[in-house]
């Protein structure tokens, strides 16, 4: 099928498109193996003496001791604990923001947007230290309550994109069938735009995981601050890169994990009719009546003159 925005690529944009392809990719994989060449390069220190590589062996011996994984372990859960809390009241606030701000009444939209706007507008680390210092929470519900804010401002707003992006018909029909306006919010209109906004909200909550980091600031005993800043204190500077790498692969990994589990969450509350198409079937055509259309030729073959 051809598309109506651009023409189709011809033999010789085809060929320049995979040429191009093929020169990125060669690109992306030397620099990838300078790196991994430049990292593993012996090191000559300030003083003049000589340090081994990144890949040297005994850059990783540390990861022999159990209480090295047991730390890590610890600081992983600590990270997914504050990431869960504050992902389940981010949901439940950013539900309560996109009613606000679709509200009909203006003492209730107003005041909805103006707080959106200025949570939107600070920084989540100057929000933790804020509570922290006003209200005196403790370094985790401090980080749990700023990152509920901010993430569940972000999720009512993808909320209520997602409500005015819906046909006036779902609302109008909910309101027909004596639903309050409310009811119908919540019972035909929210359905629909969670499932629509869904990837939105899934790439909004990897943001959260990822932020959880910015506790290390406030002296919570998250993933960073244990496995990165404790480890590398205890056993000197020598294994940060060590540490620095492992921690990636531990936030990765969750990420990943958190992606993969939102794809098998919309698969099974999508639609499994395969969507509804709006192309009409033209009624099939209804046999002509052979006497109508041929009488003579009819009439000849029964005798008749």
């Amino acid at each position: 099928m051809t598309s109506v925005l651009y023409d189709a690529p011809g033999p010789k944009a085809i060929f320049r498109s995979r040429l191009f392809s093929v020169v990125a990719g060669l690109l992306i994989a030397a620099g990838l193996v300078w790196l991994i060449l430049a990292l593993g390069a012996p090191k000559t220190s300030a003083n003049g003496a000589v340090q081994p590589g990144l890949w040297d062996v005994s850059r990783w011996d540390v990861f022999a001791d159990r209480e090295v994984w047991r730390t890590l372990g610890r600081g992983a859960l600590n990270t997914l604990r504050m990431a869960g809390v504050a992902a389940a009241f981010a949901l439940v606030l950013g539900v309560l923001f996109s009613f606000g701000r679709v509200s009909d009444t203006k003492w209730i939209r107003i005041p909805t947007t103006v707080l959106l706007e200025f949570v939107r507008g600070m920084p989540v680390l100057l929000m933790m230290l804020f509570i922290l210092l006003v209200f005196s929470t403790g370094s985790f519900w401090a980080g749990v309550a700023a990152l509920s804010v901010y993430n569940g401002a972000i999720i009512g707003e993808a909320l209520r994109a997602g409500i005015k992006s819906l046909p006036r018909g779902q609302r109008e029909a909910g309101l027909a069938i004596g639903l309050t306006p409310v009811a119908t919010r919540f019972r035909i209109e929210f359905p629909q735009a969670f499932r629509q906004m869904l990837p939105i909200i899934v790439a909004q909550l990897v943001v959260l995981l990822k932020d959880t980091s910015l506790a290390f600031v406030v002296g919570y005993e998250e993933l960073l601050r244990s496995g990165l800043y404790n480890l590398t204190n205890f056993f000197g500077s020598r294994y940060s890169f060590s540490f620095f790498l492992v921690v990636l692969a531990i936030y990765l990994t969750m990420n990943l994990l958190l992606s993969w589990l939102a794809r098998v969450i919309a698969r099974r509350t999508g639609s499994k009719s395969g969507g509804v198409t709006t192309e009409t079937k033209a009624p099939p055509e209804k046999p002509l009546d052979p006497e109508l259309v041929y009488p003579a030729a009819l009439g000849n073959q029964m005798g008749t003159p």
